[in-house]
C-alpha cells in the first residue's frame, strides 16, 4: 500500500461504520422512547458507580491513614474519569 491510502484508512472505517448504522436503522427503525430512556439510565449508572466506589474507598483510606481528603479527591477523580471512559466506549458501540 502507498502512504496516501494508509492515511485514508480511518476515513474508510468511519464511512463503513456509518453505513452499517444507517442500514441497521433502516432495518430496525427508530428506537423506542423506553429504550432510549433505559440507555440514558444505564449510561448514568456507568458514570456514577465508579465515582461512588472511588469516594467510598477514598473516605476509608483517609480515615485509615488520617490524611484529610487526599485519597477521597484522588479516587473521586479517578472514578469519574473511569466512568466517563466506560460511558464513552458504550455510546460508540451502540
Amino acid at each position: 500500500m502507498n502512504p496516501q491510502s494508509e492515511s485514508h484508512e480511518p476515513l474508510r472505517e468511519a464511512v463503513r461504520t456509518r453505513q452499517e448504522r444507517r442500514a441497521r436503522w433502516q432495518a430496525e427503525g427508530e428506537r423506542s422512547l423506553g429504550r432510549n430512556l433505559a440507555m440514558i439510565g444505564a449510561l448514568g449508572w456507568t458514570i456514577v458507580a465508579p465515582t461512588l466506589i472511588g469516594i467510598f474507598v477514598g473516605r476509608w483510606l483517609d480515615r485509615l491513614f488520617g490524611m484529610g481528603i487526599f485519597w477521597t479527591l484522588g479516587l473521586l477523580t479517578a472514578g469519574l474519569a473511569l466512568g466517563c471512559s466506560f460511558a464513552w466506549k458504550r455510546m460508540h458501540s451502540e
